[in-house]
């Protein structure tokens, strides 16, 4: 029998009474050898060896030891599985790996990314056994000789190996490696008819005709083959011996969108097999393409037809040491991000392939997939035939498990390849890999020509890493220390990855899992990442933007006010973000996109991600959440040309609008004011000078400084023209954040209207950086600016808190002492 196994029939997971045990490297050969006295430990399965042994208190995360020098022993007695023909499914298993069933080897697996259909024979109360060698020797084996190394990954034996570089990149993440069944096994019982080979690809035409292409071979006898999808059904037409295809149309389907555009809108797809039904899933209808502008430098994401902005941040893993892959795993991270107005996530190609349960959830929340395939950096071998047919099995399966998601928009040859060897100076003949520009073309354009394919990220440019051309990873701001007008003057077009701090976590979370002096301690400076070799780290980063948006000098700061150098600190990368976005978001801009590296930290500390390993978001999510509004209100700073407003409407109906904008002094007096209605067309923008909304000249910015400054604060609110209610607002500091501190006065109670909690702040002037510290709820927003009035933010209560809890804690602002009481 050939082909994949269609999982229609019964299945048993294989989860439950599996050992393990760590051998020396090459001690034993089969699962006899294995002395019974070695002191085997329990093993969840899926799983891995270092979670294992974290579960046995034999393993720290913060401070792991090595796992690629042993060889390590999953053994299972299938106790409940009937004698009999079976399939034994084995969806991943890192890296090296032989399987033995009642001591025979059925297998030898050599990727981390690739899984394996075994046909079996079972006798009942069969022995399964899996033996991952060590890796170390593998990588110590010479290879061709590479062009080039890279100093992040070590050691460089892995370019040879199909496996995550998780784990593998000193002062990127903590180095825990990835050894063990990381995806589930199960056993599968094929029905009659046997089917093999399902493959489904749905597509959205010009004329909103929405298409789903099935395809299957069938062993045995069928009398009745149907696709059903929504309320429509196709039969299946015979293609040749056994082979079987269908087109299903639906007439003006409902489009998916990305959340922020739209609704991603889902339909069931069923297999019926002679009347029995097989639910296959959910599927979107979408049309994707790239717009490359005139020039062909461009890179603008094209969905049914309209070009969106692209926002969102880098995943890296929900766990760095069990690397999981159920729905529950996935979930809260996931709607934070949706949460935050994030409409895209990327897989990098230094991570690893995640589950159909990842996809599933990013098509029901409307968030894009940038999904690079798993090479980084490295130079990888050129005509080695075994190396290629990895790479083809794993691209191949990829597609395959992904055929029903419309949340895959980009498809991407991995990242940095081209980068490094630039970087390195070698001419452009040398960037190119055999792999991402010949081998995964095809198989993208054959099984998913609906996704649009990059060869590598970044590319585009005379310089793979030119922001004004094609995909770039933008450090410009960030990284680079450059001054935020670097933001504009780079032109990016489109980031897919961008922003790199060393982000400060709230405090509650700190206070319960990294009690250390921030900053003084070693243990805190463990967890700030740095770039091998790198003479700084991303804290200093962090720290050369707090004094040149606040003034202070940080190292002195820190010694003589430690409380408000870190408060600061988690502040200043919120407005970093917010002003860089506004600046790629405004009417005018070419960017069509950028990414935050990266989503989540994977241990506590002030790690790159928006939110801390344990799930709290940190103080710039919040500002992300703001810089991400599909309705959005922008002030742009235009010299001597004064301040813009714009306004932006990314929805898909035309919208009543009022723009406002007061400029104060002592962040509390109006100077001067104005205002306007607005009609604002879908997915669309407009620009506005401050001056027509005041009716005369104002220098707004400052600028041409004909005497002292008449107001510290500007402030812009967009809200619905029929209700008033307020959509979003921007704050511009003329002459910086430090000069409008002011000791607001400010008041707050918690409200409850019906089941729902809400905070009402109100305060005199101008607050900066508000702090809502609630033990038992989560502010909707937090770390923002308070103009003086009073503003309403939803809270919500966090988990396990039950549903009586008054809301109770604390609101401070940067710039005040005071500490008001909730």
């Amino acid at each position: 029998m050939g082909g994949r196994l269609a999982d229609l029939g019964d299945g048993m997971r294989l989860s439950e009474g599996w050992n393990l045990v760590l051998t020396e490297a090459g001690t034993c050969l089969s699962p006899s050898d294995v002395p019974l006295t070695s002191g085997f430990i329990p093993a969840p399965v899926p799983g891995t060896v270092a979670e294992a042994l974290e579960k046995a208190g034999r393993f720290d995360r913060t401070q792991p030891q090595p796992l690629h020098d042993q060889d390590a022993w999953y053994i299972c007695r299938l106790v409940d599985a009937e004698a009999g023909e079976a399939v034994l499914r084995l969806e991943g298993l890192a890296t090296l790996c032989e399987v033995f069933l009642n001591g025979q080897q059925i297998l030898v697996s050599e990727s981390m990314f690739e899984a394996h259909d075994v046909d079996v024979t079972l006798l009942g109360r069969d022995e399964l056994a899996l033996c991952f060698r060590a890796l170390e020797p593998k990588l110590l084996e010479p290879g061709p000789r590479a062009r080039w190394r890279p100093q992040m990954i070590t050691p460089q034996g892995l370019r040879m190996v199909r496996t995550t570089l998780l784990g593998h990149m000193p002062g990127w993440c903590p180095e825990v490696q990835a050894v063990g069944p990381w995806r589930p096994i199960s056993l599968l019982r094929p029905g009659a008819p046997v089917i093999r080979d399902l493959s489904l690809r749905p597509d959205l035409l010009e004329n909103g005709e929405g298409r789903l292409y099935a395809s299957l071979s069938i062993e045995g006898d069928v009398e009745e083959l149907l696709l059903r999808c929504g309320e429509m059904e196709q039969a299946f037409e015979k293609a040749g011996a056994g082979r079987y295809t269908a087109i299903l149309k639906i007439p003006d389907v409902m489009p998916w969108w990305p959340h922020t555009h739209g609704v991603p809108q889902l339909h069931d797809v069923t297999l019926v097999v002679n009347g029995v039904e097989h639910a296959l899933g959910q599927t979107g209808f979408r049309r994707l393409s790239v717009d490359r502008g005139a020039d062909g430098q461009d890179f603008a994401l094209v969905v049914n037809g309209e070009r969106i902005f692209c926002r969102g941040a880098v995943w890296t893993t929900a766990d760095i040491v069990r690397l999981s892959g159920g729905r529950e795993d996935y979930e809260s991270w996931l709607r934070l991000a949706a949460e935050a107005g994030m409409n895209m996530i990327r897989i990098g190609g230094t991570m690893a392939y995640e589950t159909p349960e990842f996809f599933r959830l990013c098509d029901e929340l409307g968030l894009m997939v940038w999904q690079d395939f798993m090479f980084a950096n490295f130079d990888y071998p050129k005509n080695d035939k075994a190396f290629n047919a990895h790479v083809e099995t794993e691209v191949s399966q990829l597609l395959s498990r992904t055929r029903l998601s419309p949340s895959l928009a980009i498809l991407c040859g991995g990242s940095e390849i081209h980068q490094q060897a630039a970087m390195m100076g070698l001419p452009e003949q040398f960037w190119k890999s055999p792999i991402v520009e010949e081998i995964i073309p095809p198989l993208v354009q054959s099984l998913r020509p609906d996704v649009p394919y990059v060869v590598n990220s970044p590319s585009g440019g005379p310089m793979p890493f030119s922001p004004n051309a094609g995909v770039t990873h933008y450090y410009g701001v960030g990284a680079y220390m450059r001054p935020l007008a670097d933001a504009r003057r780079a032109d990016v077009r489109f980031a897919a990855e961008s922003l790199a701090f060393a982000h400060v976590p709230q405090v509650r979370t700190l206070g319960q899992h990294l009690p250390v002096p921030a900053v003084h301690s070693p243990l805190w400076k463990e967890r700030v990442p740095r770039d091998r070799g790198a003479s700084w780290d991303f804290e200093d980063v962090r720290d050369h933007y707090l004094q040149e948006l606040y003034g202070f000098e940080p190292n002195r700061l820190r010694r003589e006010d430690p409380d408000l150098y870190l408060n600061l600190s988690r502040a200043v990368t919120g407005e970093v973000a917010e002003e860089t976005y506004a600046e790629w978001r405004h009417q005018g801009s070419g960017c069509n996109g950028a990414l935050v590296w990266t989503l989540q930290d994977l241990l506590p500390g002030a790690g790159w991600g928006v939110i801390d390993s344990t799930g709290e978001p940190k103080p710039v999510w919040y500002a992300l959440r703001r810089a991400f509004r599909p309705v959005q209100v922008l002030l742009m700073d235009e010299g001597t040309n004064g301040l813009d407003v714009h306004v932006i409407n990314e929805s898909d109906v035309a919208l009543d609008l009022t723009v406002e904008v007061s400029c104060l002094r002592d962040g509390r007096q109006i100077v001067v004011g104005g205002g306007r209605d607005l009609v604002v067309e879908a997915r669309s923008k407009q620009k506005i000078a401050c001056t027509d909304l005041f009716g005369a000249f104002f220098d707004t910015t400052y600028a041409f400084r004909f005497g002292p400054p008449s107001h510290d604060v500007t402030v812009a609110r967009l809200t619905a023209s029929a209700t008033g209610t307020v959509i979003a607002q921007a704050f511009y500091f003329p002459l910086g954040r430090t000069k409008a501190c002011h000791d607001a006065e400010i008041t707050a109670s918690a409200v409850q209207e019906g089941e729902d909690w809400f905070l009402d702040l109100s305060s005199d002037r101008l607050a900066q950086s508000v702090q809502v510290d609630l033990e038992a709820y989560r502010a909707e927003d937090d770390w923002f600016h308070l103009a003086p009035g009073s503003r309403r933010i939803r809270l919500y209560r966090r988990e396990g808190v039950p549903a009586d809890v008054i809301p109770s804690g604390q609101i401070r602002a940067i710039g005040s002492r005071r500490i008001v009481e909730v």
